[in-house]
């Protein structure tokens, strides 16, 4: 009797399991669906499945490959800003996370309260003087304009500290024991043991860099340096929409985020769990 009742349960969890990744799944398989559609069908009876399957066509997606070449413009551009990103972000903000978590100097307790403090702040308040040092430093309309706020994220500075909280400080006094420097201590030794952080933190910063509009939006101003989300929005004008167009591109747009994903995904559930539980 338990064994069964055990068995419904199971049946039960997993067919809620399966609703809920429909329901997840529903907006982005009529996004795709959408993208097969014709404009003058989508601006007739808009996002739903109230239309004549039969219009389905390719077009869209003949068209982004074939002759839409800003669109691949942006799309580069936001490949080299978010792996650009990425690699920075992760390089300094670990290298923070870890000296606040490991090593005892003065000033430390308030550096980390800082870091704290910076998280509440939301970044609609430090656009303003961000935009005034990018100004300043003559960096308006470029790559490294975009980048260079994102270089140490407090988020991923929090997250690292946390997890290096955790790490094995035996192994730092062996290797000094060795003759090892504080360097290759961490290269060599503690940063391959921060792995399953890495990886995590690399999907989230990935995801807010690919995603990032109302920055980039600010600091570039020419067609041919705008990221996706700038230039998809540029489709919708007063003067005419490509629907269409649109959302055939953002389709496009969710390739690298799920590239991104199926190659740190092992590290993902391991990085956040155990970084959330350090103490």
């Amino acid at each position: 009797m338990k064994r069964e009742t055990n068995s419904a349960a199971k049946w039960v969890m997993n067919i809620g399991m399966v609703l809920v990744c429909l329901i997840v799944l529903f907006p982005l398989i009529m996004l795709l669906i959408s993208s097969f559609r014709p404009s003058s069908e989508l601006l007739r009876t808009g996002i739903s499945l109230a239309f004549d399957w039969s219009l389905l066509n390719s077009d869209n997606y003949n068209y982004i490959f074939t002759q839409a070449g800003s669109y691949w413009t942006w799309y580069m551009n936001s490949l080299i800003i978010s792996a650009v990103t990425i690699v920075l972000s992760l390089f300094f903000s670990a290298m923070v996370g870890y000296a606040l978590a490991v090593y005892d100097f003065k000033g430390r307790n308030l550096f980390f309260t800082f870091v704290v403090f910076i998280l509440m702040v939301p970044f609609e308040i430090l656009m303003l003087p961000l935009f005034q040092m990018m100004i300043t430093a003559q960096l308006v309309d470029s790559y490294i304009g975009v980048i260079l706020p994102m270089i140490v994220a407090p988020i991923a500075v929090f997250f690292f500290r946390q997890y290096a909280l955790g790490l094995p400080v035996q192994l730092m006094d062996a290797a000094r024991i060795d003759g090892a420097t504080e360097y290759g201590i961490y290269f060599k030794i503690m940063l391959p043991l921060m792995g399953p952080s890495l990886g995590a933190m690399a999907i989230l910063q990935g995801l807010g860099s690919w995603n990032n509009f109302l920055w980039p939006l600010i600091v570039l101003r020419s067609n041919d340096m705008f990221t996706l989300p700038i230039g998809l929005a540029t489709l919708l004008t007063p003067y005419g929409n490509n629907y269409d167009v649109l959302i055939a591109g953002s389709v496009m747009t969710i390739v690298p985020i799920i590239i991104l994903f199926i190659f740190f995904q092992r590290y993902f559930v391991a990085g956040l769990t155990t970084g959330g539980v350090k103490g």
